[in-house]
């Protein structure tokens, strides 16, 4: 993203000067040779202080993603009046990667997260409508996507004991595609266990069934799911058992 600022100064140098002070809201650490610089006017110093006039230029900043991604959320935060601070860091994988502290945080993260996934998806957007190359961007407060994590891995592990216990197929509440995935690492491999998905985005449900029993008969391609492959997808499922005590645990 590109940010122009335009400033005055008695000098040109004072009035880059000027211009590289608004921008370390953006960067603190910004300096001229960070950024381009036009000379709009050059400074006059007239006749007896008549006729004088202050340069103007125009210093040109491309941001990063990062910086992007911070003003971008920041502003949001304000504008559905909450107020958080965004802090942030881009990971070994280059992924953008913001959290959010403050108070009342539990408005952020939103039912089961659903607040923090629609912040993140916003965000992303954004970034990635200047970028050449696709950036990936997570928003996080409280480690809340870390403790989700880990209790689904839980839970995924609990029902899959209870299927093999009682020989009977369990289908989980509707996930997001990343809860999903959580679920189907945790128990691939397990023997006697196999996970697939059914339905549509967004009631898009995981089944945790025994090995080797017949999955959902094939309907084509579904919407939503190519970030899943392989799910099975051969024959109709049993109908799964309900244990409200197991979906109570992952809400």
């Amino acid at each position: 993203m590109i940010k122009t600022v335009e400033a005055t100064g008695k000098t040109t140098d004072d009035a880059v000067a000027a211009a590289l002070r608004s921008l370390m809201e953006i960067n603190p650490d910004i300096t001229e040779a960070d950024v381009e610089v036009e000379l709009l006017e050059r400074a006059r110093a007239g006749f007896l202080g008549i006729g004088s006039c202050n340069a103007k230029v125009r210093v040109t900043y491309e941001m990063k993603p990062l910086e992007n991604a911070k003003i971008f959320l920041s502003g949001l935060l304000e504008r559905i009046g909450v107020s958080g601070f965004v802090d942030g860091e881009v990971t070994e994988e280059g992924t953008v990667a913001l959290n959010i502290t403050g108070e009342n945080m539990g408005v952020v993260i939103g039912r089961r997260g659903d607040t923090l996934d629609a912040l993140q998806y916003i965000t992303s957007i954004v970034v990635n409508r200047t970028e050449k190359e696709h950036v990936r961007v997570t928003v996080d407060t409280e480690n809340y996507r870390k403790k989700r994590e880990e209790s689904l891995e839980a839970l995924a592990r609990k029902v899959a004991g209870r299927v093999l216990k009682y020989k009977k197929n369990v289908t989980l509440e509707p996930m997001n595609a990343n809860e999903r995935r959580v679920i189907h690492s945790t128990l691939q491999g397990m023997r006697g266990i196999t996970t697939y998905s059914m339905g549509n985005e967004p009631n898009r449900r995981v089944v945790v069934a025994l090995a080797g029993a017949r999955g959902p008969r094939s309907r084509g391609p579904q919407r939503g799911n190519h970030s899943e492959r392989p799910e099975r997808t051969t024959a109709e499922p049993p109908k799964a058992a309900s244990i409200p005590t197991v979906e109570e645990e992952w809400k």
